[in-house]
């Protein structure tokens, strides 16, 4: 009986799992603080239990860091996973196009491309309609993008702008009898081409006009007719439409006076439908010699 009794008061002295006082943990975690958070939750647990005396503490500790981190990262990776999938299922579904759908929009766009294409066609046929001979300048030429021109029966005057404070040394000029180049070197010439008519050499030059423009002088070989172009590949203008100054004729020579009159009279003629002056000296000719010879018969004859 001794030895059960002793038994009985050795067990009574050892603590029940019911017996064991629980202390509860109050701190609010703050993002911005995790760090502080963790110390009190340390300071907690040395105070309240014996882990800190434990030999493999910092072994422990890293274990559940380290726990708790692939966790962390295996839910992150789920949810990346979760999230991408769904992305690729929306836009599959956004992208399928039944098929007759796509037929319809592939046609669509084939008309709307051939009605382009013909709309671009009809554009380009009325400008081709438009082109042709074009009203002359005040100067009887044609203002280009790079230069402009205008003549004389007698000479032709060009004018290339400049940047200004040119210098002479840095212009180049070539005239020869059938072709003509200006522009400043080290650059694409301003002109560059066959010039309409022969010109005189001898008679040509160029200067610097202010350091702001080129003025080229060309003195025609034939002085009477009007240039339709100044260089090949340029638009013609209307020879119809010259209109030369008449305070220039007095300047002429009575047998040049003469000859301008009479193209200003034939072009006046020409654009009224009337017959020029050669024209109507023929058709005097042949009434007169008609008047002469009355015994032949004009009334089958083709006259040129």
């Amino acid at each position: 009986m001794a030895i059960l009794s002793e038994y009985e008061e050795e067990d009574q002295k050892k603590p029940t799992t019911s017996s064991v006082k629980k202390a509860q943990f109050s701190s609010v975690l703050d993002p911005s603080d995790p760090i502080g958070f963790l110390e009190k939750v340390f300071e907690f647990v040395a105070r309240e239990s014996d882990f800190f005396k434990s030999n493999s503490l910092v072994n422990d500790v890293s274990a559940v860091v380290r726990m708790v981190k692939d966790k962390v990262e295996a839910e992150e990776k789920k949810r990346t996973k979760e999230l991408k999938a769904k992305e690729n299922a929306k836009a599959e579904k956004e992208a399928k196009v039944e098929p007759p759908v796509a037929e319809a929009v592939q046609k669509e766009v084939v008309k709307a491309t051939v009605a382009e294409k013909e709309v671009n066609r009809e554009s380009e046929t009325k400008v081709d309609e438009k082109k042709g001979p074009r009203a002359p300048n005040k100067g009887n030429g044609l203002d280009m993008d790079n230069y402009s021109w205008g003549q004389s029966l007698q000479e032709v005057n060009i004018t290339v702008p400049v940047p200004p404070g040119t210098k002479s040394r840095f212009i180049t000029c070539e005239i020869k009898k059938n072709y003509l180049k200006v522009g400043l070197k080290g650059q694409s010439p301003a002109i560059d081409g066959e010039l309409f008519q022969p010109v005189k050499v001898e008679d040509c030059f160029w200067s610097l006009e202010d350091q702001k423009s080129i003025s080229v002088l060309l003195t025609k070989q034939n002085q009477m007719e009007w240039w339709k172009y100044l260089v090949k590949g340029e638009p013609e203008i209307d020879t119809q439409k010259v209109e030369p100054e008449n305070s220039k004729l007095s300047d002429l020579d009575p047998e040049t006076r003469t000859t301008v009159e009479k193209m200003m009279f034939d072009q006046r003629q020409k654009s009224m439908g009337l017959p020029t002056s050669d024209e109507m000296q023929k058709q005097e000719i042949l009434k007169k010699f008609m008047a002469e010879h009355p015994e032949m018969d004009f009334s089958k004859a083709k006259i040129n």
